[in-house]
């Protein structure tokens, strides 16, 4: 993505490397504003107040933050302990994505392991880096491997856009460069596909509404935003083709973790003979877990989320109450989506169906047949 011309990300390195830029995704699309973060502190509060999100994009403002931890951490044993509860305070920012606590440990055991402390801080950063880099070529592969689904609906359906449902904001601004499910979607726009996407506005925080249909727009790609409660209408008339989401966490036997309400789209997928893909790199795969509904923590948010709500009215940001003051809300952040409603896993490595036995087909290098951990 540009602004003004210039390529822009979520997350960068500013200020000759003291601090960690980030764009507030709280204040999109109405104002661009970027915060500069400089201690652990401030990139654990912009993980947990949603400055930044999305599963890649918080894993890389962890592996940041260990940076940042690095760069101040006093000299033997006392440092290496600082960065141990740097790394814990960091991982348990936001508990369901787990992308999160692999890349803060990622860091930590390279940092740990360098032999001559003073090097902590290099360390870091190129592993923090690294790991951006890897995610951004993860997400444009899934771009290529997911495109062909999208031309294929395009040949079936000639004069016609192909139409396509999201839910929640698995673009770029969620992870550092072409998104997880918007990656097909643009690089089908690439190769000249005409289509169409609905976005799900996404309460409570309304990613969709705010952030989608802004990425989308710029992009120049056609959409419509709709109410969270459309899809399932939208599939009974036909006026949707497929259905591409991305994950926070999935299990090695194919359970998907998303933001609220895509285990409704997926059931009215399934009702309605709608292809239902998840598209996600290997990075947020939780090699250790095998029944999603169960084992998958979910994040319960502030409730106030759910009983406000914030817009722009002219002149800046407004946030009002939606319901009577003494009434008790509930915010759960994600649900889980079991393997069986998944058609396919779009992934760097390709395309396949939810199952164990697919899984670790494609990804032999990363599990055990029981156990099922990550091998580095």
């Amino acid at each position: 993505m540009k602004r003004n011309g210039k390529p822009l990300r979520p997350i960068w390195l500013d200020d000759g490397g003291r601090t960690v830029g980030v764009i507030d995704q709280r204040r999109l699309p109405h104002e661009h504003i970027v915060r500069h973060l400089a201690t652990v502190d401030e990139a654990i509060q912009a993980i947990r107040e949603m400055i930044v999100r999305g599963a890649p994009l918080i894993g890389v403002t962890g592996a940041y933050g260990m940076y940042l931890a690095a760069r101040t951490a006093a000299p033997g044993a006392r440092g290496m302990a600082a960065l141990e509860h740097a790394a814990a305070r960091l991982a348990a920012a936001r508990p369901t994505a787990v992308n999160l606590a692999r890349a803060v440990d990622r860091v930590l055991r390279r940092v740990l392991s360098a032999p001559d402390e003073r090097q902590r801080s290099d360390l870091a950063l190129e592993t923090a880096a690294a790991i951006a880099e890897e995610e951004v070529e993860n997400c444009r592969r899934i771009g290529e491997h997911g495109r062909p689904l999208i031309e294929a609906i395009a040949r079936d359906h000639p004069g016609r856009p192909v139409n396509i449902l999201t839910h929640c904001n698995a673009g770029w601004l969620a992870c550092v460069e072409y998104g997880t499910a918007t990656a097909p979607i643009y690089a089908a726009v690439e190769g000249g596909v005409d289509l169409h996407v609905w976005v799900d506005e996404t309460r409570p925080l309304n990613q969709g509404a705010r952030l989608t249909a802004w990425e989308l727009g710029r992009y120049g790609v056609r959409h419509t935003v709709i109410t969270d409660n459309a899809g399932g209408h939208l599939m009974q008339q036909g006026r949707v083709d497929l259905v591409i989401v991305g994950s926070d966490r999935t299990t090695a036997g194919g359970d998907v973790a998303n933001k609220i309400g895509t285990y409704l789209k997926a059931l009215a997928a399934r009702d309605n003979g709608i292809p239902f893909y998840v598209a996600l790199p290997s990075s947020t795969f939780d090699w250790d877990l095998t029944d999603g509904v169960r084992e998958i923590p979910i994040e319960e948010r502030d409730p106030d989320e759910v009983r406000y709500a914030e817009g722009w009215d002219g002149d800046g940001h407004r946030r009002v109450r939606l319901c009577p003051e003494q009434s008790a809300a509930a915010n759960f952040a994600f649900d889980v989506t079991p393997a069986r409603l998944v058609t396919g896993l779009i992934t760097e490595r390709g395309i396949c169906r939810a199952t164990a036995s697919e899984i670790r087909r494609m990804f032999p290098d990363k599990i055990h047949q029981r156990g099922l951990r990550v091998v580095d």
